[in-house]
């Protein structure tokens, strides 16, 4: 998988947490902006986030779309700059929220057992 689809999925991923309290605030595009400033795929981030925000589509839909994308990359030291994305996100606009950290959660939860089952898939074959 290329690294450009990679970050398509930080920026759907976003886009969901942004979601989860049902609208995008304009101090969360702020917080997502700045965070951003220097990474090297930043464009295609902010791309793909603002993508989603013009399609208007379902945040689990896109959540999900995003997950199958990381399940299929396999493990990457960039998700922990995802996580610390989210977190700042969230925070932005009146701290983090229910929605938002059950968003935050579940990604960390089902990263975590997605590489669990495919690790375990490949000592079975």
């Amino acid at each position: 998988m290329n690294k450009e689809r990679l970050y398509d999925a930080f920026g759907e991923l976003i886009y969901a947490l942004a979601m989860a309290d049902g609208l995008i605030q304009p101090e969360e595009i702020r917080a997502l902006n700045t965070i951003l400033q220097g990474h090297p795929w930043a464009s295609q981030i902010k791309w793909s986030f603002d993508y989603e925000i013009s399609k208007g589509f379902d945040l689990n839909q896109v959540y999900k779309k995003a997950l199958d994308t990381f399940t299929q990359h396999g493990q990457d030291k960039e998700y922990t700059y995802l996580i610390d994305i989210l977190q700042k996100v969230a925070k932005a606009s009146d701290g983090i929220n229910e929605a938002e950290q059950e968003i935050i959660e579940r990604f960390q939860k089902d990263l975590k057992e997605n590489f669990v089952l495919e690790m375990e898939k490949r000592k079975l074959i």
